[in-house]
C-alpha cells in the first residue's frame, strides 16, 4: 500500500503563483507595510485560493507565543462545565487567543496528562478546574513557570490564582431557605471533603444552622462522588437506612436532578413530599418545566475573569509572583424557583 504523504501549501508554493519572492509573500501575508497594498492583496488571494494555512509553530517559534489557552475541566458531560467552556472559548476569541478544550474526568493522573500536553503544546496560559485528590498537580503547574489560574475551585495550601464563586455563601443561602420554609432535617448530598467547593458548602450549610442555634445531623450529609456520579446509589442508601429529611440540598444541580429522578421513579413527588434546592443555576440555559430551586454561581463571570486574568498573567510573566496572582471570588445568588414547600 502506498504511503500517504501530507502535502502542505508553502510560501514558495505562493511566489511561484504569483511571480513574487518568498520573502515579499512572508511579509505581504504578515501585513507588512512597506508591501504595497495591491501586492497584499493579491498575494492574499492566491494563497487563499490554494489553501494556505500559516504554520503556527513555526510563528510561535519566531514570536514567542501562540495565542492559545489550555482549559483543563473534570467533567465536560456536566452542564456547567460545558456552559463555563462556552464561554471562555468566546471570550478568549474576542481578545485574540484559542481557547483548546481537555476533560480529566475527576482523574488526577489524566488531569497531570492534560497539564502536560498543554505545556508541549506551548499555550500562553492555562485555565484549571483542579481534581484537588492533592495538590501535586497543582505543585507542578507552579514549578512549569507557565501562567495558570484555578477556576471553580481553588488550593489553598499555596499563593494561586484562582476565580471561584462565593461557595459559603451559597451553602448558606441555600440552607436557610430551607431552615425558613420550616425544614429541619436537609439531606445534604456533597462533593468529596477533598474539594475546596464542597468543603466551603458545607460550612455554609453548618453556618445557617448555627444562626437558629442548632447542629446539623451529621447523619444527614452524604458524599457523593463526581467523577462516576453515584447519587442514586447514595439514595438507595439512605432510604434503606431509614434516614428522616424532609429537604433536599444537592452540590449541583446535576447532583440535584438525579436526585429527583430517584424520587420520581420512587414515587415521590417534589416538592410535595420532599423539598429541593440545587447549585449552578444550570436551568439560566437549559429551561425545565418545573424551576428548580439553586444557587447562581454566575457562571460567565467565572469565565470571563478568569480569561481576564490568565491574560493579565501573560502580559505580566517575569514580574514578582506576588504582583501577578489574581483571587476571585464571584458572589453567589439564591434563585427561587418551584422545589420548596413550607411545612
Amino acid at each position: 500500500m502506498k504511503k500517504r504523504v501530507k502535502k502542505s501549501i508553502t510560501l514558495k508554493d505562493i511566489a511561484l503563483q504569483t511571480g513574487y519572492s518568498v520573502n515579499t509573500v512572508s511579509r505581504a501575508l504578515r501585513g507588512k507595510d512597506d508591501i504595497a497594498e495591491e501586492t497584499i492583496q493579491k498575494i492574499k488571494d492566491v494563497a487563499s485560493e490554494l489553501g494556505y494555512v500559516n504554520n503556527t509553530i513555526a510563528s510561535a517559534l519566531r514570536l514567542g507565543y501562540t495565542n492559545t489557552l489550555a482549559v483543563i475541566l473534570g467533567d465536560i458531560s456536566n452542564p456547567h462545565f460545558a456552559i463555563m467552556t462556552k464561554e471562555i472559548e468566546n471570550y478568549a476569541r474576542s481578545k485574540g487567543y484559542l481557547a483548546f478544550l481537555m476533560n480529566t474526568n475527576e482523574n488526577k493522573a489524566v488531569e497531570l496528562e492534560a497539564i502536560k500536553t498543554a505545556i508541549h503544546k506551548n499555550v500562553d496560559g492555562i485555565i484549571i478546574c483542579p481534581t484537588q485528590i492533592d495538590d501535586e498537580n497543582i505543585r507542578y503547574l507552579k514549578k512549569s513557570n507557565i501562567p495558570f489560574i484555578q477556576i471553580g475551585r481553588r488550593d489553598d495550601k499555596s499563593d494561586s490564582s484562582y476565580v471561584v464563586c462565593d461557595d459559603i455563601m451559597g451553602g448558606y443561602l441555600a440552607t436557610k431557605y430551607l431552615l425558613d420554609n420550616g425544614h429541619r432535617k436537609i439531606l445534604f448530598l456533597n462533593g468529596p471533603d477533598y474539594i475546596s467547593s464542597a468543603r466551603e458548602r458545607y460550612q455554609g450549610y453548618c453556618k445557617a444552622y448555627a444562626e437558629l442555634g442548632l447542629e446539623p445531623d451529621p447523619g444527614l450529609v452524604k458524599e457523593v462522588a463526581l467523577s462516576v456520579d453515584n447519587t442514586e446509589q447514595v439514595m438507595e442508601c439512605v432510604f434503606d437506612e431509614k434516614t428522616e429529611f424532609s429537604s433536599i440540598f444537592a452540590f449541583s444541580d446535576s447532583v440535584a436532578w438525579r436526585a429527583w429522578s430517584w424520587l420520581d421513579e420512587h414515587g415521590y413527588r417534589v416538592p410535595e413530599d420532599y423539598s429541593l434546592v440545587g447549585f449552578d443555576h444550570i436551568q439560566s440555559r437549559m429551561p425545565i418545566p418545573i424551576p428548580m430551586a439553586t444557587i447562581s454561581s454566575y457562571k460567565t463571570q467565572m469565565s470571563i475573569t478568569a480569561v481576564d486574568c490568565i491574560l493579565k498573567m501573560i502580559q505580566n510573566e517575569g514580574t514578582e509572583d506576588t504582583e501577578n496572582i489574581y483571587q476571585k471570588i464571584i458572589r453567589t445568588k439564591l434563585v427561587r424557583g418551584r422545589t420548596v414547600k413550607s411545612i
